[in-house]
């Protein structure tokens, strides 16, 4: 089928959830700004939409875990997959390249100060995602996956700390902008991870993995804007309906 450049870029992606590597090769947000049409994210991108279209023509269907079609699966299997694939590579890598900044800077911080400023952001950016994942894996996600049972079962919504599951989710989305920012003034501050010249093996690895942990990252944000969200709305709203239908 030819892409067609009106669609979001949300859209194509859940489609084909093979599209989100091209997506992130040419820069183009499919997670945050996934809303936008496809002619307007490859404009902010720098990126000819008859190239990005051509590219799109010639890709094939999802092969691996990460392109799978999870806007098919359940909401355990969906919230299962963000835990142990995304937060746990949040647990595990943040703390890693915080301590390789602090190495790095220690020997080249004088001569390349942007340094100091990524370091202020990526720990900020740290901080962050490990209060967000707490909420999510204490409250919002049990609270999915309940809603999802009582759905399934045709029972009333469960009971909650909040008035609509629509409460948190704003509060989710909010976060992501917020990381979405924090990304975007590191790739700015380190020329789009793009080491000095004569770097030593340890600057090269900390802006490697920065750039995986910003690619990890979006695929984590896109499947919770674009897919488990907008679901999760969808579903408390049919819940919703069905009690006030009940009552009357």
């Amino acid at each position: 089928m030819t892409p067609d450049p009106t669609r979001t870029v949300r859209e194509i992606a859940i489609d084909n959830p093979a599209t989100v590597r091209l997506f992130e090769s040419l820069g183009i947000d499919y997670c945050c700004g996934g809303r936008r049409p496809l002619s307007e994210a490859c404009e902010l991108a720098h990126v000819p939409v008859t190239e990005a279209l051509r590219m799109l023509t010639e890709i094939g269907t999802a092969t691996s875990s990460d392109e799978k079609a999870w806007g098919k699966v359940s909401f355990h299997d969906l919230v299962g997959h963000i835990t142990t694939t995304h937060h746990s590579y949040v647990r595990q890598e943040g703390p890693r390249l915080e301590a390789l900044l602090d190495k790095v800077i220690s020997r080249h911080g004088t001569a390349h100060p942007e340094l100091l400023a990524i370091r202020d952001l990526f720990s900020a950016l740290n901080r962050e995602l490990v209060t967000h994942m707490f909420k999510e894996e204490h409250i919002l996600f049990p609270f999915l996956e309940k809603m999802e049972t009582a759905f399934r079962e045709g029972k009333s919504l469960p009971p909650a700390c909040f008035d609509s599951v629509g409460t948190p989710i704003a509060r989710m989305l909010a976060d992501h902008d917020d990381a979405g920012e924090l990304l975007t003034k590191m790739r700015a501050l380190s020329s789009g991870y793009v080491a000095p010249a004569g770097a030593c093996p340890s600057y090269l690895g900390l802006y490697h993995g920065l750039q995986e942990f910003e690619r990890d990252l979006h695929l984590h944000v896109h499947l919770e804007n674009n897919i488990l969200f907008p679901r999760a709305i969808e579903m408390d709203a049919a819940l919703s309906g069905a009690a006030l239908v009940d009552a009357a």
